[in-house]
């Protein structure tokens, strides 16, 4: 869509399907998803913020309410097997331990099986690892090779998809592929990096400038869309020293290895769909990030923590730090917990001049959605313009599939869906947006379309 970032399996969707260019997350990880598994904004179901940090307040409990059953657990009372592979993120902080308590473990949302960590972040190479209601641990490599969570995620999501139709080839299915990708830390083989050495030598205003025109080139903007001006406060790249400048590119150079690697997992789930004899009548939703691109790296560092956690740090102690670590082939390794500059974060949001955490300005909002299903949607390379909100995506598929969301579930009266059904745009990509008012609300910065 104009990036610099090489993403084959998206277009690949997306010239099989449709793209919809005004799709709104929430711009924060837990939201988003509560939204996106039960069609409801995220205050209805406690999510207003992480679920590591709820509050004594209505919307920001953490906990899901039994008004609000979630899309899974209807899906798997309609006869599909469902499967949850990946990042979780709407588990409360006190309940991960081996004991529980288990309501908000993926199960407990309508899972039948789930495999991969219930945290917000995890490293790539070491991450905790979840299976159904225990704690498996933190996996070892085999061979003597390194443990790598995103080719074991794929491996595991393709191994449930044989049990699946082993068991019954006609069963539907529900498969939640959920990426740690690109969530700090930024870690990823050397090799894949390597790719893009050289592509952002030239800075992230140079890089910005670059996105903005090609965006406009392949009809994802308007023609006449304004590029917003960097904030005062935003660094240019011009104001950066020479001496901290290779530490900064080879920063967004692992990131970019990264999504392109993520990207290639994803198409292994896609490959083996296709292989399995689904491809024609499964339906694809890929959500490019569940925010937008994040400035949590502040001026660029190699331990994403020592921000969050409010220790001081200079440019100058990273790079020194990382001289002991053998040098910048050191960042996207287990040796550290990299997080690009967030000037980068800001380009990676062109044209807005918003990132993840903001509610408003769109940069942390909008995200890129394409949806392909041969069988019933004819594809189209017109995106969709309508404007449309991550907890669009279950009446949309309730819709698609005749399913009527029950009013009451074990005996507790649902509330009403948030969600508005995109499937009006499938066939006409000038038909009038249905998804009238949207709120957004995340630590307080706010907006209302």
């Amino acid at each position: 869509f104009g990036g610099g970032i090489n993403t084959p399996t998206l277009k690949r969707v997306q010239e099989m399907g449709l793209t919809f260019n005004h799709f709104h997350v929430t711009a924060v990880c837990s939201p988003t998803r509560a939204a996106l598994l039960t069609g409801r904004n995220h205050h209805r179901v406690g999510m207003g913020g992480i679920a590591e940090f709820p509050g004594p307040f209505p919307g920001y409990t953490g906990q899901l309410p039994k008004s609000c059953a979630p899309f899974p657990r209807i899906l798997k009372e309609n006869g599909y097997v469902t499967g949850g592979f990946g990042k979780w993120h709407l588990t409360a902080g006190h309940a991960f331990g081996p004991a529980g308590p288990f309501e908000t473990w993926p199960l407990s949302w309508g899972f039948d099986h789930f495999w991969g960590f219930l945290s917000g972040a995890a490293g790539q190479y070491d991450p905790v690892i979840t299976q159904d209601n225990t704690i498996i641990g933190v996996p070892e490599g085999e061979d003597g090779e390194l443990y790598y969570f995103p080719d074991d995620l794929t491996d595991k999501s393709i191994e449930w998809l044989h049990g699946v139709q082993a068991q019954d080839p006609h069963k539907p299915w529900f498969l939640y592929y959920s990426t740690g990708c690109s969530h700090a830390p930024h870690h990823v083989a050397k090799e894949w990096a390597d790719k893009y050495k050289g592509k952002f030598d030239d800075g992230w205003d140079a890089y910005r400038e670059r996105a903005f025109k090609n965006a406009k080139e392949k009809g994802w903007i308007p023609a006449d869309a304004q590029l917003t001006p960097r904030h005062p406060k935003m660094p240019s790249w011009e104001s950066i020293p020479e001496n901290e400048r290779p530490f900064q590119r080879r920063l967004m150079e692992v990131f970019a290895g990264f999504a392109e690697h993520v990207d290639a997992q994803v198409g292994r789930v896609v490959d083996e769909i296709e292989r399995l004899g689904y491809g024609e009548n499964t339906l694809v939703a890929y959500i490019w990030g569940d925010n937008g691109s994040s400035a949590e790296g502040q001026a660029g560092t190699i331990s994403e923590l020592l921000a969050q956690n409010g220790i001081p740090s200079t440019v100058d102690q990273h790079i020194k730090a990382l001289e002991e670590l053998g040098g910048l082939d050191a960042l996207g390794t287990p040796l550290t917990d990299n997080m690009y500059h967030g000037a980068w974060a800001w380009a990676g949001s062109t044209p807005y001049q918003g990132t993840k955490l903001l509610a408003s300005h769109f940069g942390g909002t909008r995200n890129p959605l394409v949806v392909r299903w041969p069988a019933k949607i004819k594809a189209d390379r017109t995106p969709r313009p309508q404007f449309h909100h991550v907890n669009d995506i279950v009446p949309t598929i309730y819709e698609v599939l005749g399913i009527n969301p029950p009013r009451v579930v074990n005996g507790i009266t649902q509330d009403s869906i948030d969600g508005v059904s995109m499937a009006y745009s499938f066939a006409d990509p000038k038909a009038k947006g249905q998804l009238l008012t949207q709120y957004f609300e995340i630590m307080g910065s706010r907006s209302i379309y």
